[in-house]
């Protein structure tokens, strides 16, 4: 298996647990009230983001989020003799892609795009 694929396999379990994670913070009815109103949104960098205005709370929780994520990115990322940015950003490819019609996130060019009904928009190096 070469290093990108096994890094996008990895990224996929990943991606199963912890875009639907962390499991506190993500099931929090704060983060979903923020992700279903477009306050928030999945990054091309395996990360999430504000999209808009902010506020302490929000800021607090993408926050932690984001200091979660990181965690598990360079565990894993370690695991499977990866960089972090390398397996971040597939995490980011992985989470982008799970997206539902309304959700927020980040498009190639860096804008915030709504999800329609068809895939959203990603970097050509997506896995």
């Amino acid at each position: 298996m070469t290093r990108k694929s096994l890094i996008a396999a990895t990224a996929a379990a990943l991606a199963i647990g912890l875009v639907a994670s962390p499991a506190s913070a993500q099931r929090d009815p704060a983060y979903q009230a923020a992700r279903d109103n477009g306050q928030v949104g999945e990054k091309m960098d395996g990360y999430l983001g504000i999209v808009g205005a902010s506020n302490p709370s929000l800021q607090a929780m993408v926050d932690d989020i984001n200091i979660r994520r990181r965690a598990v990115y360079a565990e894993r990322a370690q695991a499977e003799n990866a960089t972090l940015e390398e397996y971040a950003f597939t995490a980011g490819c992985l989470a982008i892609a799970r997206t539902t019609p309304g959700e927020m996130y980040q498009a190639p060019d860096g804008t915030w795009q709504q999800r329609g009904q068809g895939a959203p928009l990603r970097d050509p190096r997506c896995p």
